[in-house]
Formats: C-alpha cells, sequence, structure tokens
C-alpha cells in the first residue's frame, strides 16, 4: 500500500490519527523512528527554521515542493501538506496540487485567506468569497492525478466572521467534495463540540492544536471524543527545538564547553546511527567494487 493509501486507510480506522508538525527530513525521519504514522508538513515551521520568519506568507511554493521532496526521499510516511492559500488563484491551486502530489504528498490543505495570508492564530486575517474558496476546491479535486491524494479545506472564518459564517462556509467546501474538514481556531470547548456535531459523521475533521493558540489545549484522546479523526501539532517540534538551543547555547556560553550539556545530546555515534551512515557506506562501497577489478 502506497503512503498515500495508508493515510485514507488510517483516517478510515478506530481513533485519531496524530501528524505531528515537521519542516525538513531529518524532523521527518524522527517523528518516523518515534513510530507516529504521519507527518504535517508545516509551512509555518518551514518559516521559523529555513528563514528565521513569522508565518506571514513569505513561504513560496517551490520552497515547499522542494522541502516535501526531501522528506518523501528519507521517509516512508504519509505527509499532509500546508498549501496555504494554493499560492494564488484556482489556476495555480492546479499547478501546486499536481506539484505537490509529485513530490509525494499525502494530502494537500487550503484556506480560504486571502493573499498575503498569515498564521491562523494571529489576528488581522482577511479571508476570499466563498465563491472563489468552493473554486479552488474544484480545481484542486480536477487537478489531482490519484483519488488517494486528499483535499483539506481549511476556513479561517472563525476570526473573522465568526462561528456561524465558518459553519457556513465548512458546508459548502464539503458539498464541493472536499475529503477532509479543517475549521481553524475554536475559541472554546463549545465550538469544538458544534463543529463535530455538525461535520463529524459526514467528513473526517482535523483539529490544531498550538502552544499558546487560539484554541485551547486538548489531548488526542479527548479531540477523538469530540468527534474529530486527526489532530495535527504543527509547531510543536520547533518550539521544541528552539527552547532546547537557547539553553545548550546558553551553556555552552558560560561553560565554554558542551560537556555540562552532553546527557541532553547524541553523541557523534547516536547521531550517526540515527542517520544510517553505515548503511550508506557499505552501499557506496559496493557499488565502487561492483566489477571485482583492482582500481589501479
Amino acid at each position: 500500500m502506497t503512503s498515500k493509501a495508508r493515510l485514507g486507510a488510517l483516517l478510515d480506522g478506530n481513533g485519531i490519527l496524530m501528524a505531528p508538525g515537521i519542516f525538513d527530513a531529518l524532523s521527518g525521519l524522527l517523528v518516523q523512528r518515534a513510530g507516529f504514522a504521519a507527518a504535517y508538513l508545516s509551512g509555518a515551521s518551514i518559516a521559523y527554521t529555513r528563514f528565521g520568519r513569522p508565518d506571514i506568507g513569505l513561504v513560496a511554493m517551490t520552497e515547499v515542493a522542494e522541502t516535501l521532496s526531501a522528506i518523501a526521499e528519507r521517509t516512508e510516511l504519509p505527509v499532509i501538506v500546508d498549501a496555504d492559500t494554493g499560492f494564488g488563484n484556482a489556476l495555480n491551486v492546479v499547478r501546486t496540487v499536481r506539484l505537490f502530489e509529485r513530490c509525494g504528498a499525502g494530502a494537500i490543505q487550503l484556506e480560504d485567506q486571502t493573499l498575503p495570508k498569515r498564521c491562523g492564530h494571529l489576528a488581522g486575517k482577511t479571508l476570499t468569497t466563498r465563491a472563489e474558496m468552493v473554486g479552488k476546491i474544484h480545481a484542486a479535486l480536477d487537478a489531482r492525478r490519484r483519488d488517494d491524494t486528499l483535499i483539506i479545506a481549511r476556513t479561517d472564518a472563525i476570526a473573522v466572521e465568526g462561528l456561524d459564517a465558518a459553519l457556513d462556509r465548512a458546508e459548502h467546501y464539503i458539498e464541493a467534495g472536499a475529503d477532509i474538514l479543517f475549521v481553524e481556531a475554536p475559541r472554546d470547548e463549545d465550538q469544538m463540540r458544534r463543529i463535530t456535531r455538525r461535520f463529524a459523521r459526514r467528513v473526517p475533521l482535523l483539529a490544531n492544536m498550538v502552544e499558546g493558540g487560539k484554541s485551547p489545549q486538548r489531548s488526542a484522546a479527548e479531540l477523538a471524543d469530540y468527534g474529530y479523526a486527526l489532530v495535527i501539532f504543527p509547531g510543536g517540534l520547533v518550539r521544541a527545538f528552539a527552547h532546547m538551543a537557547q539553553a545548550y547555547l546558553a551553556s555552552l556560553r558560560a561553560q565554554g564547553s558542551t560537556q555540562a550539556f552532553a546527557g541532553s545530546m547524541l553523541d557523534f555515534d547516536t547521531l550517526n546511527d540515527l542517520l544510517g551512515t553505515q548503511d550508506l557506506l557499505q552501499l557506496g562501497a559496493r557499488y565502487a567494487d561492483a566489477d571485482g577489478d583492482d582500481p589501479q
């Protein structure tokens, strides 16, 4: 079964699917080694790690595609890809879906913000018309080459127009054929339950857990009880890395050595074991000796 097909099967199964946020091949490898069944390629986390910038629409389509390609080459995880607004109009969506699908996307997420978009938990968002977003969903569905490439429709309308308007938009996005629904940034448990009561039996619902964001933090088990089928933690790994890096750098500057931090680090051999260094070296040696002749 392909990684794309596995993603659909996971969503059709019992319980809730957890997808940690990743931003490069190493983070994808760590998520796979930790035993997770899927990962979420976060546009925000790409902005944070690659450019040291916030999630305000600065990442280009080709930069996401390049990152996705490296992850797909290194891991076997089904990857859910944040495609922002599709990087333009419906024609841009067609190109984005076809490119991301070729690069290995298992699911592609589109949102109804205008350009430049911003993080769903930042203030000041603006929305496209409902009709434009419906057109983008149709374009995405028509553009995909495989039915098991899933299209996620996200609405950011709660922050701009309120929950009722968000539910109305979500209704139209389901009718347009979206495979998964993502109503971003519900403010409290009551809003979460209103979303799940209305839609959970009709389409898989995605919950977004952002540390310090607009939505209350809930465990995967609690979200499953509400009716969510999928939960992403898009920036959690970056926040954990950044917290650790600040402590490491403070220790290094104060001590002039990494010894005080050694217990919280992978040493040289352990990191190489994680990366599969010896396997690659052995493979290279096999090809170097393929003809059996003396290189002289």
